[in-house]
């Protein structure tokens, strides 16, 4: 009984998966839907997303932008360029967004804004890094979404060595769990959605 999908993210859906190795990467739609509604509460001017793949998500966080915002997604995956830049073209939010591809923690610490928002779904090994580059340039009140945390509930079985994404999303959750300026709900949605509150 949730908001249905608007038609032209299921479109992206589709060709995503029709066209793209590992779509399963793809928020979806009920994932969709709630980043969707958590940006339209925020009402953000500017959005910081860390991990583009085909642009699903950031279309889904453009429907909360203020009219004068500025949604910034980072990839470095630029095979998806055209895929990412049809949709934005199409969704009424192509002047707002703006697709930047490279490392992500070579180009945050250039970005002028300050992001009210920030959606992270980039390299699990990089997530406290990117989490510590961001955190200090949001204000009071700005949030973090990290996804994948549960990681197919990997988090909480026997941890195997080798698993270097595994043991740094455990070292990530614990990380946010102990930090005094912020507060973080775990919601078990989909692959794990941690929301985090600056204080």
């Amino acid at each position: 009984m949730s908001e249905n999908e608007p038609a032209l993210l299921h479109q992206l859906y589709r060709e995503t998966y029709q066209k793209v190795l590992q779509p399963r990467m793809l928020s979806g739609h009920f994932q969709g839907r709630l980043l969707s509604l958590l940006s339209k509460l925020l009402r953000p001017k500017y959005i910081l997303e860390i991990g583009t793949y085909t642009g699903y998500s950031a279309l889904c966080l453009a429907e909360g932008l203020r009219p004068d915002g500025q949604l910034i997604t980072i990839d470095k995956n630029e095979e998806l360029e055209p895929l990412v830049n049809k949709y934005f073209g199409l969704s009424g939010f192509g002047h707002q967004l703006e697709f930047k591809i490279g490392k992500a923690i070579d180009i945050i610490p250039n970005l002028e804004f300050q992001p009210d928002l920030v959606f992270i779904d980039a390299d699990k090994s990089a997530y406290q890094q990117y989490f510590d580059l961001v955190i200090d340039r949001m204000p009071s009140g700005g949030v973090i979404l990290a996804d994948n945390v549960l990681w197919s509930g990997k988090v909480v079985e026997a941890l195997d060595p080798k698993d270097l994404d595994t043991a740094a999303l455990l070292a990530f959750n614990a990380h946010i769990q102990r930090d005094p300026r912020v507060e973080n709900v775990l919601m078990p949605i989909r692959d794990g959605l941690q929301l985090i509150r600056k204080k």
